[in-house]
């Protein structure tokens, strides 16, 4: 069995926010989990990530593989650093943890992405 950490999703439609929890890989996206180790608020301002650092740890030291989402947001709060250290054998008792995230936008990655072409368009 192999276990991800990946975001459950619930809320209502336009509303939505994430659990993040441990579960075989094979299972749905919003299927059956092992466990919750977190909460993903993307619609607050600014975005909300609270996690539970000792069970995330535990389930990364058993193997588990977090998904490119939650890997983002781990690295985003520091939590993969401190992991980091913590697997070398280092002292993490100072390290602080962010609670929020950066808001991303998939309309200004679109607006970023049209400019350029625009230009070359212009250009010939």
């Amino acid at each position: 069995m192999s276990v991800k950490l990946r975001l459950h999703r619930m809320g209502s439609k336009r509303r939505p926010f994430y659990r993040i929890v441990a579960t075989d890989s094979r299972n749905r996206r919003d299927g059956r989990f092992i466990e919750v180790v977190g909460q993903y608020h993307p619609i607050s301002k600014p975005p909300v990530f609270d996690v539970n650092q000792e069970r995330v740890f535990y389930w990364l030291k058993t193997g588990s593989q977090p998904s490119q989402t939650v890997s983002s947001l781990l690295k985003q709060t520091g939590v993969w650093n401190k992991w980091l250290k913590l697997k070398k054998g280092e002292s993490v008792s100072e390290m602080e943890v962010k609670k929020e995230v950066r808001q991303t936008s998939r309309k200004k990655s679109k607006k970023k992405q049209a400019k350029p072409e625009q230009a070359t368009e212009a250009k010939a």
